[in-house]
């Protein structure tokens, strides 16, 4: 993502996964304020996590303080295995996040992604809520709703999705959100995305944060 990026690799269940790590500028940020985790597309229709959108996910928590982390689902890049539904994919996450609590085993923890990231990160949220592990907040852009089975997402989740998707239309989302009350904020012309509108995801989300 810029010249300051850590890649590195870890063991996963099926073998390595590649990683990629962003930290705030220490002459702006004496020390992260908590650690994000940003989930890419599908990696079966070209998804990595060098998406535009993912990468503009990652920048904003650099811009926030956080220390940013990514990783290539199985298949993608240097991740060894194949695609996996979303089941081995949210496994994987999870080592991510183990592996990133030894360096930063109490900050608080961000959640976010795009597209089929949505999805892995909400299953994630779910499982380590069961585990008594808190998340900080979620960040979902382009929400895939209808596409998987979304489980339900925490009330101060921030959802940003584009009017014009035609891969995940927004009616979709609010059938998804309708139960829940949960507002999602929509960009007018965006398609899926965000082409030439990647901009207000990090003004959204950075206006929007704490």
């Amino acid at each position: 993502m810029n010249a300051q990026t850590e890649y590195f690799l870890i063991p996963g269940a099926v073998g390595q996964l590649e990683c990629a790590l962003d930290l705030p500028d220490p002459e702006i940020v004496a020390a992260p304020r908590g650690l994000a985790l940003v989930a890419h597309p599908h990696p079966l229709y070209g998804g990595t996590m060098d998406n535009k959108v993912t990468q503009t996910l990652a920048r904003t928590f650099v811009s926030l303080g956080y220390a940013t982390v990514r990783m290539n689902f199985r298949g993608v890049g240097k991740s060894a295995g194949s695609h996996d539904t979303g089941i081995g994919e949210t496994d994987d996450m999870h080592t991510l996040l183990k592996h990133m609590r030894q360096q930063y085993p109490d900050l608080p923890l961000v959640l976010a992604g795009f597209s089929f990231g949505t999805f892995v990160q909400s299953c994630l949220q779910q499982r380590l809520t069961v585990q008594g592990e808190t998340v900080q907040r979620m960040v979902l852009v382009g929400a895939a709703a209808g596409k998987w089975a979304m489980p339900e997402i925490p009330a101060s989740t921030i959802l940003i999705h584009g009017e014009l998707d035609d891969t995940i239309p927004l009616q979709a989302v609010f059938d998804w959100l309708r139960p829940q009350d949960i507002p999602v904020v929509v960009i007018p012309g965006a398609d899926h995305f965000f082409h030439r509108r990647l901009q207000h995801i990090k003004n959204l989300v950075v206006n929007m944060w704490d």
